[in-house]
């Protein structure tokens, strides 16, 4: 009920499916206000996040697109509060957070020469997946980066003792929400072009 209502304010408040553009299929609807409902999180209870929602957004992650299914990807979920200290380093809201999962490329499994970066893309998706899966679930989560910036990755490389193969793309901490920011509006028109670049709709 909590997260009916949460979900209700937010759509009221953002307006991002107008009355104009609603959506006739119930299902898509609640797929799209997900989407649009979702922002990200830095505050956190202290309620822990359980084994089943956890397995639940893993499964979402590695649900996303791969290159040729290649599926480049480890995840490593981290609960153990000693180690969310340790792995928060200056970002002290992964400390508060019930479960960081930091998304990670394998490079044994990512295509070869220039295709290996495709990696990045994947793990973007599969990151995208879990944030839309914890807003589902009623959780507050925010992206943090690592990859490409070398200090970040080595400073989680070491406290996740990771292997020279795997890379870790960023670390996203996850919690129950201790905050409710209003979800930003970004629809831009001028972002987008039709047929071509600067081309408007017909």
């Amino acid at each position: 009920m909590k997260r009916m209502i949460f979900c209700l304010m937010a759509m009221m408040s953002v307006m991002t499916v107008s009355a104009q553009q609603k959506v006739e299929n119930k299902d898509a609807q609640v797929a799209i206000n997900n989407i649009m409902t979702r922002t990200s999180i830095r505050e956190y209870t202290n309620e822990p996040v359980s084994k089943a929602d956890i397995e639940t957004m893993l499964r979402a992650g590695m649900a996303a697109p791969t290159a040729v299914n290649r599926q480049p990807w480890h995840f490593v979920a981290v609960t153990d509060k000693a180690k969310l200290a340790e792995l928060a380093g200056r970002r002290d809201l992964i400390k508060q957070a019930g479960v960081a999962i930091v998304v990670c490329g394998n490079m044994d499994k990512a295509l070869q020469g220039a295709a290996q970066a495709f990696w990045v893309q994947d793990c973007s998706a599969a990151t995208e997946n879990i944030l839309l899966a914890a807003n589902a679930l009623g959780l507050g989560a925010v992206w943090t980066g690592c990859y490409p910036m070398n200090d970040r990755v080595a400073e989680v490389s070491k406290v996740l003792k990771l292997p020279e193969t795997i890379v870790p793309l960023c670390v996203i901490a996850i919690g129950h929400p201790a905050e409710q920011p209003t979800p930003k509006d970004k629809w831009k028109p001028e972002n987008v072009s039709y047929d071509e670049f600067g081309g408007k709709a017909k």
